[in-house]
């Protein structure tokens, strides 16, 4: 009897201990398992029934030995089916995404943490086993053999075996893997069993050696190595694709080239942090740093095939040296020289020393007995530390991401003001006409390429990155060639009109592209760039306004020239001219309204806003030397210039290009001044000025933007605007007629 409950303790049953849950029927399923509900909750071993020489004692005692001999044979079966590799044809590929093996018509999901647990539980299993001998010796030895050997030999075993099948039924029956086991296994180990708890964190550690893999192939190769989407770092599911279609077409053509190189695919769109598979004890932090250490080491071991990271063929002179920034760089940020990184090679972006010191941190953390949290948080923070700075190397110093930088403040924030306004000069005159669909960015071209030529020169290495767009997706062709046919009538004001209508709905849209190469596409986003060309349309919108407003004043002073010269030859016969002559001068101060707010205006944000931002920006990158850091300050650099130039204020915004409108709408109204529907229009525009203007002012005074960051520039230029109080005694009300007289205006001048 007592050789047959030893077998039945390793799970195989005879005639004294029977199988109630097989012998006729199959082991139900993990599925079938949850519908039965309690049917097989308990231990299915039983003694016979015919068994009538045992008292209840002792029939009572062997019913709970033999209970662990079934959540032997469970457990056992768990560990085995986990363990089972045999399934794995050679010609399957496991790294496929559906990593469903199919064999024999039998599908099964393979699991590589589950596989873990069921090493452990092998290793648990084994002590087991190890201890069911030594009570078979101990029966053998002793002449008269008793239960109680048994009893004391397998007691410690009665508080590890059930919770543990408890575990494994729990596993198969939610199909528990990846994430979500580690999850379930650190929850069980806050347990009051000593013996259980020990048990359990040694099957956490198991499962946090897959992890450990993982983590190494990740974060040392750049490598994910998950075949059954456990890990929490995924690949990025493409399920946007229908949003895609609503981007820019400089998106489109930006997502073109990337899709070109697999590393800047990957950077931008290519994993995500899962969190239905990220452990609870590891923080969202730590886990978008392991993500962001991964991207940045597939970036530097696979860089791109055309990439030589080299200056033009007329910047031959190689820098010499230290790699600082420092040498690349001037007092003010501009480039000096540039080294030659030609046939770039993985080893030089990453050195193998670097990829051994983040493989010995994670051997460290994979041997150690026991996952402690600050460790592994402290070792994920160096190891992205080394990837930032490396990525930092590569993207600052070897691609001169501060002479880009340069680059795009000097043509999409206008630094290079005589380019502009020579480009404004040329194509004036194209833009006082419709803009054609079919031609517009063609006819735009040719000005723009004759003021690079006047003012830029062949020194500016940047400026063949830059390309002028004029997407008109905003416009009707029905509309163009209505105001066209206006244009031809001899209606003067209507002529006016139209062309100022079409012009500003048309002309707006100016916009630039900036062309960038690996790897600073990690750095330049569709976003970023966006947001530089958004600046861009706004500011080139300002400086034509007041390039206007400057225009108009030339134009008439010098046809008030040409009639005070007519006055003084003939001043018998020079009344209309002399006329003319004194009903021009309230326009004028008018315009001298519109070109003080422009100008304040312009300022403003060439100074106060562009520069001093500049500054911050350049004093980040020189000292900084984190890849992220100078994202997230660059990042800062955008948002307050969208931020102080009120871009991101509707209301400002509105009124600002309402401003802007009228200002020209009143320079071209005023070449055709001496009809009568044109005094009444242009006396219509310089109510709606003042009107427009006053608002202004009482919104950018307002407590709510008082207290936001735009305040300390802000002041300043409220204090432009309002030095003699001539606004704020316009905005309380104190004129009450909507036009400006002369004796009124003439305090602001």
């Amino acid at each position: 009897m007592l050789h047959e409950l030893l077998l039945a303790l390793l799970g195989f049953t005879g005639d004294f201990v029977i199988d109630n849950s097989s012998s006729a029927r199959r082991r139900p399923s993990p599925a079938e398992s949850v519908a039965a509900g309690d049917a097989d909750a308990g231990p299915a071993f039983r003694l016979a029934p015919d068994l009538t020489f045992l008292q209840p004692s002792e029939r009572s005692a062997i019913e709970r030995l033999i209970s662990l001999g079934f959540y032997y044979r469970e457990l056992n079966r768990f560990a085995t089916e986990s363990r089972d590799l045999s399934w794995i044809q050679s010609s399957v590929d496991v790294s496929s995404p559906n990593a469903d093996i199919t064999l024999k018509g039998k599908v099964r999901k393979g699991s590589a943490y589950r596989r873990a647990i069921g090493n452990g539980i092998a290793e648990i299993l084994s002590v087991y086993r190890s201890a069911v001998l030594q009570v078979e010796q101990n029966l053998l030895s002793d002449p008269l053999p008793i239960l109680a050997t048994v009893t004391h030999g397998l007691n410690k075993f009665e508080v590890l075996l059930p919770p543990l099948y408890e575990l494994v039924m729990e596993i198969e029956q939610k199909d528990i893997k990846g994430g979500q086991l580690l999850n379930l296994l650190h929850k069980r180990c806050h347990c009051g069993v000593p013996e259980l708890q020990s048990c359990i964190q040694r099957l956490l550690w198991h499962g946090h050696q897959v992890m450990f893999n993982q983590l190494n192939s990740w974060m040392v190769y750049g490598i994910l190595q998950d075949q059954y989407h456990e890990f929490f770092i995924r690949r990025q599911v493409d399920r946007d694709e229908e949003n895609e279609s609503a981007q820019s077409d400089v998106a489109d053509k930006f997502a073109q080239k990337l899709a070109k190189d697999t590393s800047l695919t990957s950077w931008h769109s290519g994993f995500h942090v899962s969190l239905d598979m990220l452990p609870e004890y590891i923080h969202m932090r730590v886990a978008e740093s392991i993500l962001f250490a991964g991207k940045a080491i597939r970036v530097l071991r696979n860089p791109s095939p055309g990439a030589t990271l080299q200056e033009p063929a007329n910047q031959s002179q190689i820098l010499k040296g230290s790699h600082r920034m420092q040498a690349f760089t001037g007092g003010s940020g501009a480039l000096k020289e540039l080294p030659n990184f030609s046939n770039i090679s993985a080893e030089e972006l990453l050195p193998q020393v670097e990829a051994d010191k983040v493989d010995a941190m994670l051997k460290q953390l994979k041997h150690s007995s026991e996952f402690h949290k600050r460790l592994f948080e402290s070792a994920v923070s160096s190891i992205r530390t080394i990837a930032a700075n490396h990525l930092w190397q590569l993207v600052v110093v070897r691609a001169d991401l501060n002479g880009h930088l340069k680059a795009l403040k000097d043509y999409f924030l206008l630094a290079k003001g005589d380019f502009f306004q020579c480009f404004l000069e040329e194509s004036r005159q194209l833009m006082r006409l419709p803009p054609r669909q079919s031609t517009a960015e063609a006819d735009l071209i040719v000005p723009f390429q004759l003021a690079a030529l006047k003012t830029i020169g062949d020194e500016d290495k940047y400026f063949t990155r830059v390309s002028l767009r004029m997407p008109l997706f905003g416009m009707k062709s029905s509309t163009s060639q209505k105001d066209l046919q206006k244009s031809n009538t001899p209606d003067l004001s209507s002529q006016g009109k139209a062309s100022s209508e079409l012009a500003l709905d048309g002309w707006h849209s100016i916009a630039l592209e900036y062309s960038v190469d690996w790897p600073l596409q990690l750095f330049f986003t569709p976003d970023v760039l966006s947001k530089y060309r958004k600046v861009f349309q706004y500011l080139i919108r300002l400086k034509r306004t007041q390039m206007e407003l400057e225009k108009s004043w030339t134009a008439v002073m010098h046809q008030d020239h040409v009639d005070f010269s007519d006055y003084c030859k003939d001043r018998k016969n020079s009344s209309a001219t002399q006329l003319r002559r004194l009903r021009t001068k309230p326009f004028w101060r008018v315009r001298e309204h519109m070109a003080f707010l422009i100008r304040n205006l312009q300022f403003y944000i060439q100074v106060d806003v562009i520069e001093s931002q500049w500054n911050v920006l350049q004093t980040h990158v020189q000292d900084s030397h984190d890849f992220t850091e100078l994202v997230t300050f660059h990042q800062d650099y955008l948002s307050a210039l969208i931020s102080q130039s009120f871009l991101d204020i509707g209301s400002v915004s509105r009124i600002l290009d309402s401003i802007m409108k009228l200002c020209l709408q009143f320079c071209w109204s005023i070449e055709h001044y001496e009809t009568g529907a044109n005094m009444f229009e242009i006396d219509h525009i310089t109510e709606e000025f003042n009107k427009k203007s006053n608002s202004l002012y009482t919104i950018l005074r307002s407590s709510r933007l008082a207290g936001s960051q735009r305040a300390p520039f802000l002041r300043q230029f409220l204090m432009r605007l309002n030095f003699n109080s001539f606004f704020e005694t316009t905005a309380r009300g104190v004129m009450n007629s909507g036009r400006l007289r002369p004796n009124t205006a003439g305090t602001q001048l």
